[in-house]
């Protein structure tokens, strides 16, 4: 067999080459972090992946984090249709006494006034106000006992596993002044484990983008111009101007009640990329729930992320090793076609390891000849194989621990016709001579 023809059969039987790149680590891995927390979770927004854990699947108190999942209700009753941001609402005698308890986190709303949908969830968001998040679990659902059962709903739709949803707005039923929903109890808590919070983020991020316009805005005047005008700060110490400032912080959400002690949910991009924490129930050096705490952690979590791993992304040319990217064709005209993709695979690796990750370049098997090749005609932007990225498999992801696999097409970027019968007829007497004579 001639150089030209092993060349040929060995590029086109199946392409598929293996080139070692760094993966990152979970909390199995060594960390300088030093979290004092009930637990914490680190994951990436665009793929799920756990990057550090700690006591992730207990079931613990999230207090006013719980807003995070009326926020994903509401919106998703917005893009629905079902209500709209400029209906308005009237304030019940149960929102009128939550809203205007003392030592609640509130904005004061009054009775007989209307309030719009847009004006209770800034409220909510931005000033984490219960009396509105009340308000807007019976504008969705009629009743807060109601909005409670979709609460649970669609968390278990999202596949949460630990999880109990008792209130629209984190309070401890028992400070609800006797006022908790139907079919809970006085005692009962909002209760989620760190993963679970941290994949209620993820969905919350990736179906409803425009909750960070919101969730990242340190302060909003609430009602201007009226006797109800109210500056409403915002509860995130991580954002801009406020005490624990961080570079390319959005949200998400914060928490505080005596069963939970302070939680945080948190989230920050830089450079396109972006990562979710969450603490629950902060401690400072004598073991006691910290308010200040919540936010140091966070920032070591997202120092981390940041800082530990890199972007890489992934082309054909590193794969393949070769300058230009084709593919023989046999039995075509040409005897190649020159192939693409139409965006490089991005992933988040650790610095310091490079030998886990798999990347590979595979033909489609329906477009291969018996003997393997690559079949001709092939017309131009056809899909021909895929470029698959396959991450190690300690790594973790929120979904079930079900581990995403990282694809692009393989197109051609040009058309090759079927050669005839007499030139490939005469190519394989070619090939024969030239392998009997070598």
């Amino acid at each position: 067999m001639n150089e030209s023809a092993i060349k040929q059969s060995l590029s086109v039987l199946m392409i598929s080459f293996m080139v070692m790149v760094p993966f990152q680590q979970t909390a199995e891995g060594k960390t300088n972090l030093d979290i004092n927390a009930d637990a914490a979770i680190l994951v990436e927004a665009d793929t799920g992946k756990i990057v550090y854990k700690e006591h992730e699947d207990e079931l613990l108190g999230i207090a006013s984090m719980t807003k995070m999942m009326t926020e994903y209700l509401v919106l998703e009753a917005i893009h629905e249709g079902r209500i709209k941001w400029d209906q308005t609402y009237k304030v019940s005698e149960k929102v009128y006494q939550l809203a205007n308890a003392p030592g609640l986190s509130n904005v004061p709303l009054q009775a007989g006034r209307e309030y719009s949908v847009r004006e209770l969830y800034d409220a909510m968001v931005i000033k984490s106000g219960n009396g509105a998040a009340i308000a807007l679990s019976e504008v969705v659902a009629g009743s807060e006992g109601e909005f409670v059962k979709q609460m649970n709903a669609k968390a278990k739709e999202l596949g949460f596993e630990h999880y109990q949803f008792v209130n629209s707005s984190g309070l401890s039923n028992y400070d609800m002044l006797g006022m908790f929903p139907e079919g809970t109890d006085v005692n009962d808590e909002n209760m989620v484990s760190a993963e679970d919070i941290a994949t209620l983020a993820f969905y919350l991020i990736r179906d409803y983008p425009e909750v960070l316009e919101t969730s990242g805005l340190p302060s909003k005047v609430f009602r201007p111009g009226t006797d109800e005008e109210l500056l409403m700060k915002n509860t995130n110490g991580l954002l801009k101007g406020k005490s624990y400032d961080y570079e390319g912080a959005d949200g998400l959400k914060t928490g505080t009640t005596p069963f939970a002690g302070s939680t945080f949910t948190g989230t920050a991009e830089r450079d396109g990329v972006r990562y979710i924490s969450v603490i629950l129930d902060a401690k400072d050096e004598y073991g006691q729930p910290s308010s200040a705490e919540r936010f140091i952690q966070t920032t070591e979590l997202l120092d981390y992320g940041f800082d530990e791993f890199e972007t890489v992304e992934y082309q054909l040319e590193e794969i393949l090793k070769e300058k230009e990217q084709v593919v023989d064709v046999p039995d075509g005209v040409k005897q190649s076609v020159g192939i693409k993709i139409q965006k490089p695979i991005s992933i988040r690796v650790a610095k310091e390891e490079k030998d886990k990750v798999k990347a590979s370049v595979k033909l489609d098997e329906a477009k291969l000849n018996e003997d393997g090749t690559l079949q001709a005609p092939i017309e131009k932007g056809e899909k021909i194989g895929e470029m698959i990225v396959e991450m190690p498999e300690k790594s973790e992801y929120i979904f079930n621990n079900l581990k995403p696999t990282y694809k692009v097409d393989i197109i051609a970027v040009e058309s090759v016709e079927k050669a005839s019968w007499l030139v490939r007829s005469a190519r394989s007497i070619q090939g024969f001579l030239g392998n009997l004579f070598n």
